[in-house]
């Protein structure tokens, strides 16, 4: 009896571009310092005119619950990001983690020559690097379908 398990055919363009977007926001959210919101107290000069009574707004409450609820789903988001990217294969977690996790501005070149050791080839890195971002776009939801829907059958890798 044989068994097989249907893999989902993605769009390679858009699942790597979609993956690319996700892990960029994971760096910029663990590079950039959240900036809290503060209440404006000058009054402003503009005409305001009666608007509906059933609505009421605090504008301090408002605030107060972005500066708390914000950095929480940053953590949370950075936390989903790290916690896919460990339960990958440890060829793909170092490609990931070197390329798009730690710095800005590092290239594909320098992470196949000098991150791998031995160096692997520009083909192999490739090949590893789809491996990732499938198996990344199926624990992050972000896979893209191909042509129609289509099965690949087998697993990855």
């Amino acid at each position: 009896m044989k068994t097989s398990i249907e893999m989902p055919e993605l769009d390679r363009k858009k699942t790597k571009t979609a993956v690319e977007g996700a892990l960029l926001k994971y760096r910029m959210y663990k590079t950039i310092t959240f900036e809290e919101r503060t209440a404006t107290i000058t009054s402003s000069y503009t005409e305001k005119f009666h608007g509906p009574t059933n609505v009421t707004s605090d504008q301090t409450a408002s605030i107060a619950i972005y500066n708390v609820e914000e950095p929480e789903r940053r953590r949370r988001y950075c936390e989903r990001i790290e916690m896919a990217v460990s339960r990958l294969h440890p060829k793909e977690r170092l490609l990931i983690e070197e390329r798009y996790m730690k710095d800005d501005y590092v290239k594909d070149y320098a992470v196949y020559n000098h991150s791998f050791d031995p160096p692997i080839s520009a083909v192999t890195y490739s090949s590893i690097r789809w491996k990732a971002f499938y198996k990344l776009a199926l624990i992050l939801s972000l896979g893209v379908p191909g042509p129609a829907g289509q099965q690949r059958e087998g697993a990855t890798g």
